[in-house]
């Protein structure tokens, strides 16, 4: 009977302590009906927009650097209204020169100055990382942006790039593109999962050929849409002086450049297979003067694409060596370090193609630098330097 009553009284503090937790949490609010509920987040989603929009621009320019950039990633995770006014308030790399939600490194990068990366090289597991630089230090911690892996096939290396660190499958929901050689080692192809404009064709392989089935994602477009063809110059006299590459960027306008210019950006990823509705909304432009590149491919129409070429470097007589100015940001000598301007193409040369859109270069054994600006992205800048890291035994 003891053990009964003790039972029985242990039952009747745990119902009554229930019941008093039920009660306080009424009392504060934190039990609602179903109808409060639907309402996003209960009270967040109530604030006046005024107010709303006004609290978040103040924490978006607070939190101008990461990692407490995070909290403006956490403000647009809170509620419908919420995320609709962040995406109004942050505003892109393009306009910002800042990095906050993923589709970012999509995005074109700073009109102003460079935009400052390095990336990490792995030896053991061929992988690649991209990082957005959080100092002025060469190689600090950094935030992390993309990672690419090296897969050798019989007749091509291929560069598989995804937004996760560990995960670079094509099959993953973070699949982003990949860059492809040929045998030598001497010609790269730039994929794209998600197509560059609305006239953009897939590549047919077999890998294009897997969508739709198990081994990949119903959600992601993991497609193969070619945006960027580069090629290294051969070397067959041996002759002395860096690589000379030369980059065609299809899904860029060579107008893109000039003061006024425009390229496509993508805004958001879509969750959308390859074979739903070929409508593109992820898509803005700026102004109509690029609305017809949307129409189709580039080529089709009358403005060309961006080509960029090697800024030709100097002799220096007392180093015995060629150099160019990176200004601080490339330390160690090596064949890979390289600087892109836009080439003219049978134009006339202006200061825009003085500019320098990107710059890679060695500052450590597995450290290299990457500075980019628009209208490059720091996905088609990441890939263009993964082809400086195959080996090119016929350009050296």
């Amino acid at each position: 009977m003891m053990k009964l009553g003790l039972k029985s009284r242990s039952r009747r503090v745990v119902q009554d302590s229930s019941v008093a937790v039920e009660k306080s949490k009424i009392f504060m609010g934190k039990i609602k009906d179903d109808s409060d509920e639907n309402c996003s987040y209960f009270c967040w989603a109530s604030l006046p927009p005024e107010l709303l929009r006004e609290v978040l621009m103040k924490v978006e320019e607070s939190e101008s650097k990461w990692p407490a950039r995070k909290h403006v990633v956490a403000c647009a995770g809170v509620c419908k209204s919420w995320r609709e006014v962040m995406k109004e308030v942050v505003k892109t790399p393009e306009v910002s020169g800042k990095f906050t939600f993923p589709i970012s490194v999509k995005q074109p990068g700073s009109r102003e100055s460079l935009l400052q990366c390095f990336i990490k090289r792995n030896r053991s597991t061929q992988t690649y990382y991209l990082f957005v630089s959080l100092s002025q230090a060469l190689a600090d911690d950094g935030k992390f942006l993309l990672a690419a892996r090296k897969c050798r096939r019989p007749t091509c290396t291929d560069y598989m790039i995804s937004l996760h660190a560990d995960d670079t499958s094509k099959g993953s929901e973070t699949y982003v593109g990949k860059l492809r050689s040929n045998f030598l080692g001497t010609k790269f192809v730039v994929y794209d999962g998600l197509p560059p404009h609305s006239g953009a064709k897939m590549a047919k392989s077999w890998s294009t050929r897997m969508v739709g089935s198990k081994q990949i994602s119903p959600k992601l477009p993991a497609g193969n849409y070619p945006v960027a063809h580069i090629s290294y110059e051969l070397n067959v006299l041996g002759a002395r002086g860096p690589r000379r590459m030369h980059c065609v960027i299809d899904s860029i306008p060579a107008s893109a450049i000039k003061l006024g210019g425009v390229a496509p950006t993508q805004t958001y990823f879509p969750l959308t297979s390859v074979d739903s509705s070929p409508a593109l909304p992820f898509f803005r432009i700026k102004s109509n003067y690029l609305d017809k590149s949307l129409s189709g491919p580039l080529s089709s129409q009358a403005d060309s694409a961006l080509v960029l070429r090697n800024k030709a470097p100097r002799w220096h007589e007392q180093l015995q060596c060629w150099c160019l100015n990176f200004h601080g940001r490339v330390t160690v000598a090596s064949v890979k370090n390289f600087q892109l301007v836009a080439s003219p193409e049978n134009g006339v040369a202006g200061p825009e193609h003085e500019k320098v859109i990107l710059q890679f270069g060695k500052v450590g054994k597995d450290v290299f630098t990457m500075d980019y600006r628009y209208p490059l992205s720091a996905f088609q800048a990441f890939a263009i330097c993964l082809s400086s890291f195959d080996t090119k035994i016929a350009c050296e």
